[in-house]
């Protein structure tokens, strides 16, 4: 009996410290992101995209296209200024588990297994910005395909940040039912590359 009480004591204990530290992080990306409009632009050009992939007028079907190239602008500009201010933050208080789940202290127990948020947010600026310049000259359908998964693995970020992998999985499943692999693989190549070499895990040294 007395090792259950102990066992429920350290569960409780276990989860609040992870709840406070949850509200910490989601305080601190929130102080950041509440200078921007990136969620309504990004909310805009989500309904832009739906709006014109569903016009059948080819006239109207461009002049939309073209509207949403100045949203793309916008947004691209904005978490720019985003990712350059959040770059300031302390690199502690930057760090994300690679872990699926989150651990109380699991980024001072496996450090070798965490990312800088930061590098992953410059990461994404860079994916966003130049999907926005269609540097890779696409369609606009393409380039809308793109766009709305730079901006979704961004919002995966985002969550992971704030809760773990595993929440931000669920929740692109739940919101864009988008798995989090498809997101991956439907973002530029170069942010695939840049995104990966940073967030899986290190091997432990002198292991292969």
């Amino acid at each position: 009996m007395e090792i259950f009480i102990a066992a429920v004591l350290l569960a409780i204990g276990l989860h609040i410290l992870k709840s406070r530290d949850q509200a910490r992080r989601i305080a601190l990306l929130g102080s950041h992101l509440g200078k921007y409009q990136i969620e309504k632009l990004m909310e805009n050009l989500t309904e832009g995209y739906l709006r014109c992939l569903g016009e059948d007028d080819p006239a109207r079907r461009e002049q939309i296209w073209q509207l949403l190239d100045s949203t793309e602008a916008s947004l691209a500009s904005q978490f720019g200024s985003f990712a350059a201010d959040f770059a300031r933050v302390e690199e502690a208080e930057a760090r994300v588990s690679s872990l699926s789940v989150q651990l109380p202290f699991g980024r001072q127990l496996f450090p070798r297994g965490t990312f800088d948020v930061r590098r992953a947010f410059a990461i994404h600026a860079r994916g966003i910005a130049d999907t926005a310049n269609n540097l890779r000259q696409l369609s606009p359908r393409d380039k809308a395909f793109t766009m709305s998964a730079e901006l979704f693995l961004m919002q995966h970020t985002c969550h992971w940040f704030c809760k773990s992998k595993n929440i931000a999985s669920a929740r692109m499943l739940v919101r864009h039912n988008t798995a989090y692999a498809q997101l991956i693989e439907s973002v530029s190549p170069a942010t695939r590359q840049a995104y990966l070499a940073l967030v899986q895990p290190r091997p432990a040294v002198g292991l292969r």
